[in-house]
């Protein structure tokens, strides 16, 4: 009975035109794929296949990226993951994408990132070609890089120019890593300078200071997380005034232990405090979880209205790094919805 009851407010949810704004292609592998390419390389499996995505928090999830972005050795499968990333978004009636690839993941590209973004690059098109959203490439740090690998980062997508790469970003375990954001202040310069966006993982494994730090010092447009800003009034009010969007994944900060349910989860109060909010999947596959399943679990815990749904959806589509066509063509939709 009960999903009969759900059925029909998911559908209505999928046809939502919206954005997603905090997504990782590391976290997009289905365990059926990587079981395959694991016997096909002679690789050992981390856990059995059953039990292959059960993480015992941010330092295993992590741990499973490496082993799993390892394995995903050639063009051919680099680009047939992209492609089913841009699938995905369709199923769940998202009209456009930021994808964030963390490079320092994918060992078999380590020094080969021009070949990397173009193998990426080619699934995407190929999506596109037929008929599916757009997605634009976020390129990532990690939080324990050094500035000199942040500076080499940064000066090789300024060089390449690739269309496809709309975005600097940085993410990892800020509780392991510490403050770093003073370390990686003038790479984001450059790359603001240079007309690339700035997203930035705070306030998840950092707490309020971690937001703080990733406005002041690393001028983002955009936080991925920041939820725990909620422990900082004066955050909250900053984060509203300027308009500073959040890219918020519900059931990520639940499976990672940063809340323990969603009557606990700070999404509605900072909605209601003004903040600009979206509503993202994090690492989909990984953790279980599907963009219109996030709004309808929001919705049901919080009781949102259809127009409350609506402003999370134009929250999303104007928090995105899209062009200003695929911008105007979404929220036109949206105004019909």
């Amino acid at each position: 009975m009960h999903t009969t009851a759900h059925a029909p407010r998911t559908e209505r949810i999928r046809s939502l035109p919206k954005a997603e704004v905090h997504a990782h292609l590391e976290g997009c592998f289905q365990p059926a794929v990587l079981a395959q390419w694991a016997t096909e390389a002679g690789v050992p499996m981390p856990r059995p296949r059953e039990h292959l995505l059960a993480f015992e928090g941010l330092a295993d999830f992590l741990h499973f990226l490496d082993w799993a972005c390892g394995l995903a050795s050639t063009r051919e499968r680099l680009a047939e993951l992209s492609y089913g990333f841009s699938q995905r978004l369709a199923e769940s009636g998202a009209g456009y994408a930021d994808v964030i690839v963390n490079p320092t993941h994918w060992k078999a590209w380590h020094g080969r990132l021009p070949e990397m973004i173009d193998a990426i690059d080619a699934g995407f098109a190929s999506a596109e070609q037929d008929g599916l959203p757009p997605v634009g490439l976020c390129v990532s740090l990690l939080r324990t890089q050094s500035s000199d690998a942040a500076a080499e980062l940064v000066d090789a997508l300024i060089a390449l120019g690739h269309p496809r790469v709309v975005a600097l970003s940085i993410d990892g375990n800020e509780a392991a890593a510490g403050r770093t954001s003073p370390r990686f202040a003038e790479a984001f310069r450059r790359a603001g300078a240079a007309g690339l966006r700035r997203t930035v993982h705070a306030g998840e494994s950092s707490g309020p200071e971690g937001v703080r730090d990733a406005i002041e010092l690393l001028g983002a447009d955009r936080i991925d997380h920041g939820v725990r800003a909620i422990e900082d009034p004066a955050l909250v009010a900053l984060l509203a005034e300027r308009r500073i969007p959040l890219g918020i994944c519900p059931t990520s900060n639940l499976k990672l232990g940063v809340y323990a349910s969603i009557d606990d989860h700070p999404i509605d109060r900072l909605r209601r405090a003004g903040v600009v909010v979206s509503i993202n999947t994090d690492d989909p596959v990984l953790l279980g979880a599907s963009l219109e399943g996030e709004y309808a679990l929001c919705s049901d815990a919080f009781g949102w209205s259809d127009e409350d749904l609506r402003t999370l959806a134009r929250h999303s589509i104007d928090a995105s790094f899209a062009n200003a066509d695929v911008k105007a063509k979404l929220l036109e939709r949206l105004s019909r919805w």
